[in-house]
């Protein structure tokens, strides 16, 4: 794998609350400079990440319902909608687990397809990832959402959204791909640091990776 290859499967992503105010000119830089797959960023910064990146041919991307998953439907698909509108071709989008283990799975899945349809009527080129936080899900419960998240047409599943109490896994990661085949991407996402991190993910069956470091991880190939 060449450098090249390993960035255009990097989501490189800054979506801390703080930090300074140069820091999503620096991280849409990096992308631009590494080719990275996109450059995820918070809602609000979607806008300015996208006039930055412009004619770069690196996607902008941002999460809803982050980090918690606990806004209604409604406003998730309002706020992917705005996301779209703003510049953003990669919307990540938080499951809400509570909803998952407590409601049907046919109104669970009605939901994610509202959900995944909302941004890709502004788009056909929008890229739309679940975040199943598996941290706090059973094997049982895992399956469940990928198999959901597939039906309701979804590009990706997510392992983490990197702010919950665990991060990526190998184990995860190989058992998201199991369940839903080769043709849906896996996104591995949460303490992703080092290039042996990288690495093992992509061997467990991971086509994209979120991370803060990719620069680091690119540059030790």
């Amino acid at each position: 794998m060449t450098k090249r290859q390993l960035a255009a499967m990097i989501d490189h992503t800054f979506l801390k609350a703080a930090g300074g105010v140069d820091a999503v000119e620096r991280l849409c830089a990096e992308a631009a400079r590494y080719r990275f797959a996109c450059a995820m960023v918070n809602p609000a910064e979607v806008r300015r990440a996208a006039a930055l990146l412009e004619e770069s041919g690196v996607r902008v991307g941002t999460v809803v319902g982050f980090p918690l998953g606990q806004n209604t439907v409604r406003v998730k698909c309002a706020e992917a909608v705005e996301a779209v509108q703003d510049g953003a071709a990669d919307i990540d989008y938080v499951l809400n687990i509570r909803d998952l283990r407590s409601r049907p799975a046919e109104d669970v899945l009605e939901d994610l397809t509202l959900m995944n349809l909302a941004p890709k009527k502004v788009s056909d080129e929008v890229v739309t990832k679940l975040i199943i936080e598996c941290c706090y899900l059973t094997d049982d419960e895992k399956v469940l959402a990928c198999r959901l998240a597939k039906k309701a047409g979804f590009d990706f599943v997510k392992t983490s959204t990197g702010f919950g109490s665990g991060g990526a896994t190998a184990e995860d990661v190989a058992l998201m791909r199991r369940t839903v085949g080769r043709a849906m991407g896996v996104k591995a996402a949460g303490g992703i640091r080092t290039l042996e991190d990288a690495m093992k993910m992509i061997e467990a069956g991971a086509n994209r990776l979120g991370c803060s470091a990719g620069v680091d991880i690119v540059e030790s190939l």
